[in-house]
């Protein structure tokens, strides 16, 4: 009920035509909250994916099972992507609904996530998402503060422990 009333909320008319026009939507993808940023563009959180406004007046488009995790503090979104990808921060004077809907749409692409201790010391998350359309399931690993994840032999205790993981839960 609550993501109907979400979507229910943002008609077509209260996304400004060329915003919605510079969204590159995909088929069957549809806008569920938009808030203005303080720059006078828009986030967007469809159903796929997070359109984020770029210096260039277009959007980034960010699937869901690739932003590893995302926060709401001080009137900021802060979005983390997977595999050690960029970091964006917004801010949203009125966020709306956003904040909610990111979360709600980021959490429903995990499959599995594992904290895992790495055999040589320090720690690595693994998590397994899914996009929210279906398909196969898309791996991360993100490795404690203060370890190099291009370390070969870090990469490879990882690796050991996905493929474990993998078997485990037949993914």
């Amino acid at each position: 009920m609550r993501l109907r009333r979400t979507a229910a909320a943002l008609r077509p008319g209260r996304l400004p035509a060329e915003i919605r026009d510079a969204l590159t939507l995909e088929r069957g993808e549809r806008p569920l909250a938009s808030a203005a940023t303080r720059g006078g563009s828009y986030v967007v959180a469809t159903s796929a994916a997070l359109h984020l406004p770029t210096a260039s007046g277009g959007f980034h488009r960010l699937p869901w099972e690739r932003i590893d995790q995302a926060s709401w503090q001080d009137g900021h979104l802060h979005v983390h992507t997977t595999g050690g990808g960029p970091e964006y921060r917004v801010r949203l004077p009125d966020p709306g609904s956003v904040p909610e809907t990111v979360r709600e749409r980021v959490t429903a692409t995990i499959v599995v996530s594992r904290h895992a201790r790495l055999p040589g010391g320090g720690s690595v998350r693994i998590a397994g998402r899914r996009p929210p359309g279906g398909g196969d399931v898309r791996w991360s690993m993100v490795f404690e503060a203060g370890l190099d994840p291009s370390d070969p032999g870090l990469r490879a205790q990882a690796e050991q422990i996905l493929e474990d993981l993998r078997r485990q839960t037949g993914l």
